[in-house]
This record gives structure tokens, sequence and C-alpha cells, in this order.
């Protein structure tokens, strides 16, 4: 759950819970109430409400006032029963009220107790105040409200009688005080759960995927790459941790090419430092002969020294492929683009590679159908680049036949096609899907003498898609490889007006 809902549902927690919770407490109240006879609240037909102090005190001893009005009109031999008035008495006692009873001006029974408020006879209402409304009326005496419900009645054998049930609020306050705590009490309660609840909400909610973020985060700050980050849901948190478990997986992708970088970086220093280690022990051997008088004859000297400096030339062009690898590795290869006429570039190429084809005992056969007014946009160097290096593997690999190349120039669309030809080992079709990644070398190639540092051909690749072309290969064991690469044409775009 988002955020935003989260703090809209707790804020509907916060203000309709407390209110339902109140509620309960009030129809629980009422039947506490109505079990209790009604005793703080008032219950009516209409419904039950909360009453005033004039009221309440009232309705303490309303049972006990209908018992006296009985007495006075059905039993009244019962006013001057002790036993009778003192159970009276008791009862109201628990109700913070008491009971007295006077004949003519004198008391016959007073129920006060010494702690409870005790009222002189000559402060009484007098006779016949009873038979006014309900008997009920209020005094203030001494300082204190009284609430005062008269019985008048005659006693047998003659004599007026009242009969008084005193309430003080002295008395009454208290629990009245009491029932306010337990209101106070109640409100308490209520906003602690309501707290509770939402506490336990927002911590089921947020604090465990929280916890579970902070643990992955740590795993990853320690270099653990390999943990994945397990939260689902919808909110914020949920949305961070996808965040963070994308990152996580581009952290670890990059660790494993960055380990992969430093693997081919070694593999390529090994295969440098076999391959000049060839061509420097032919130099160092050479130099030797010459310097122990092994070549006697200047013929023999001159080739001594042909040799050489073909092994010379051997190391320096395994170094600039090292010089352009590191080029590749950061994107900083240098381009000199310019507009080429198709024809013209690849019979200037061919020409010169015939030859020292031809010099080495080697045949190149050219054909070119693209026509003379086909250009396209190229750095010549680069691209004379791909091509020797295609042709030197061709030589490279050529096996014990002598070999034959075929360089073909077709137009193909918007395109130009060059295939290169040749009769040589062949690629195996395991290794023909690889021939083009960096440090890659084939099992022949590996077994050969030529060696090779196994960067060429992804040098090759990465010339030919900076000139936004592809290239290919398709080849046969034992029967020669074809090499495929296409370069886009040079179109002028008109502007119609």
């Amino acid at each position: 759950m988002r955020f935003r809902t989260r703090l809209i549902v707790s804020f509907c927690i916060i203000i309709f819970l407390p209110i339902l919770l109140a509620i309960a407490l009030i129809f629980s109240a009422q039947k506490i109430q109505q079990n209790l006879d009604g005793r703080s609240f008032l219950i009516s037909d209409d419904g039950i409400y909360l009453a005033n102090s004039y009221e309440l005190l009232s309705n303490y001893t309303e049972t006990e006032y209908e018992t006296l009005r009985d007495w006075a009109t059905s039993h009244v031999e019962w006013m001057s029963d002790v036993e009778r008035l003192d159970e009276m008495n008791d009862g109201l006692i628990e109700k913070y009220s008491y009971l007295m009873i006077c004949r003519g001006d004198k008391v016959v029974y007073d129920g006060t107790r010494s702690d409870q408020l005790h009222i002189q006879v000559e402060d009484l209402p007098r006779f016949g105040a009873g038979s006014i409304g309900d008997g009920l009326a209020g005094y203030y005496y001494d300082g204190q409200m009284v609430l005062m419900k008269q019985v008048d009645f005659f006693f047998d054998g003659g004599g007026q009688g009242r009969a008084f049930i005193v309430t003080t609020t002295r008395e009454v306050l208290p629990e009245v005080r009491n029932l306010m705590w337990d209101l106070v009490g109640s409100v308490l309660l209520i906003l602690i759960f309501t707290g509770a609840v939402l506490i336990t909400w927002t911590y089921s909610g947020l604090v465990p995927n929280t916890r579970r973020l902070m643990r992955a985060t740590n795993q990853i700050r320690e270099g653990n790459l390999d943990e994945p980050i397990d939260i689902h849901g919808n909110d914020e948190i949920a949305v961070l941790a996808k965040s963070i478990e994308e990152m996580r997986l581009r952290l670890q992708a990059d660790a494993k090419d960055k380990i992969q970088d430093e693997n081919v970086q070694k593999q390529l220093i090994s295969n440098i430092a076999h391959d000049l280690k060839t061509p420097l022990t032919a130099i160092r051997g050479y130099a030797e002969g010459l310097l122990e008088g092994v070549a006697t004859t200047p013929e023999k000297q001159e080739a001594y020294l042909r040799t050489i400096y073909s092994k010379a030339n051997e190391m320096n062009t395994l170094l600039n492929e090292l010089s352009l690898y590191s080029k590749i590795d950061t994107n900083r290869i240098p381009y000199d683009f310019q507009h080429i006429p198709v024809r013209g570039f690849f019979n200037d190429c061919t020409e010169d590679l015939a030859i020292d084809l031809e010099n080495q005992g080697m045949h190149l056969s050219y054909q070119c159908f693209v026509d003379d007014s086909v250009e396209m946009i190229a750095d010549p160097e680069q691209l004379m680049r791909v091509i020797h290096n295609i042709i030197g593997n061709a030589v490279k690999y050529h096996g014990e036949d002598p070999l034959f190349i075929s360089f073909r120039v077709k137009d193909v669309g918007d395109f130009v096609q060059i295939e290169v030809e040749d009769n040589g080992m062949g690629i195996s079709s395991q290794d023909l899907p690889h021939i083009f990644d960096r440090m890659f070398r084939s099992d022949a190639s590996r077994n050969s003498a030529v060696g090779g540092s196994g960067i060429g051909l992804s040098i090759v690749k990465k010339i030919i898609e900076d000139h936004g072309g592809q290239i290919w290969a398709t080849s046969k064991e034992h029967v020669g490889t074809v090499m495929y690469f296409v370069l886009h044409k040079y179109q002028e775009v008109v502007n119609e007006q």
C-alpha cells in the first residue's frame, strides 16, 4: 500500500474508530445502567440521557420514596415499626441518604449517621408540603445542596406525621466524580487502543520491508552482489527495492564484465608475449649468425638482414594491433571519414595486394561489379586495415596447398558488398560463431606456428560497425572461408521545394 493511501487510512482510523468505540461504550453503559436501575443515567421511553444533578439525586431514592408513599396510604402502622424503618434506612445509607420521621414537631425516627449532615427539626418543611407536586424539594443547608422527598400522613390514633428522605450532594458527588473518571478512563483506553492499532498496522506495513531493504543495501555495500532483493508490493518501498535490485543486477553485470575484461587483458598479454617471442628469437638468432660470421657471403648476409627486417616488421604489426586494441577498448579509434569512389579505392587496394601475394607464390583474383559513379563514406586508412587483416588471416591459415584468393565487390541496392574467398584450412562449425570475439583463437591457430594475438578480427568487426556496416563469414574445413562485409553507399538527399 502506498504511503498516501496509508496516511488516508490512518486519518480515517484516527477519526472514525474512536467514534465507533465511543458509541459502543455508550450502548454498553446503557445496558449497565439498565441493570443498575438507571442510577447515573435516566432511562425513559424516549431513550437514555445523562441526568443533571437534581434529577440524579432524585433518581437515587425513587424506589424508597414510592415505598414510603405506599406505607402512608396502605400501611401507616409501619411508620412506627422501627425494624422496617431501620431496614429502609440501611438501604438509603448505601445511596448516600437517610430517613427522618416527625410526629408533630418532634423527631420520632432519625436515621442520620455521625458522618452525615444533620438537619434540625425546625428546618424541615412543614406539614402539607409533601402534598404539593411530587413532594420533592431542594434546599441549601449549611452550604450544601440538600434534596428532600416528603410524605405527609396521619399516625394511627391521630397526629400529623412527616416522613423525609434526605440526600446531600457531599455524599453523592464522589460517585458522580467516579463516573467522570470512568468516562475519562474509557476515552483514554479508546485512544490507546486506536494508537496501538495504528502503530501495529504501520509497523507491519513499513518496518519489515525497510529492514529487509537495509540488509540488502548493506550486502551491496560490502560487495555481495549475489543476494537478490525480495520485496513485493506497489508502495514506495517496493518501488525503491525494485530500483535497487536493478542497480544490483547492473553492478553484478559490470563486475562480471570487469572480471572478463581482466581475463581478456591477461590473455592478450600472454598472446602478445608468445607472438613476440617467436620473431624476437629469430631476430636474435640471425643477429648472432651475423656477429659470429656464419653468413660469409654477401648474399647470405643480405638474406639474414632481410629476415631480421621481416621479423621486426612482424613485431611492429603486433604492437600496432595492441595499440589499436587499446583504442577500441576505450572507443578512441581516430576516424577520418571521406567521400571515396568505391571502384577506384578497391582497384588500388587489390593491385598492391596482388603484387605482394605473387611475391609469396600466392594468387589474388579481383572482380568489381560496381559503377564508377558509386561512392561511399569511409576512412580509407581504417578500411585498408580491415582488408589487410582479412587477407593476412587467409595467408596465415592457408595450409600446405597454394593459396588462391578471390576478391569481389558487388552492388546490392543501398549497400556495397565485399566478398573475400580463400581455399585455406577453413574454420570448424563450432568456432565459426566466435571468430569475431575478442581474444578468440581457434584450435587450428593455436596449433599453427604462425600464432596470432586473437584480436585481429575483433578489430575488423569494430571498424566495420563504426562505418555503419556488418560483417560475417561462412566456412568449411579443408575447403575454405568466405568473409563478407557490407558498407552503405553515399546518396545525396534532394530537397524538394
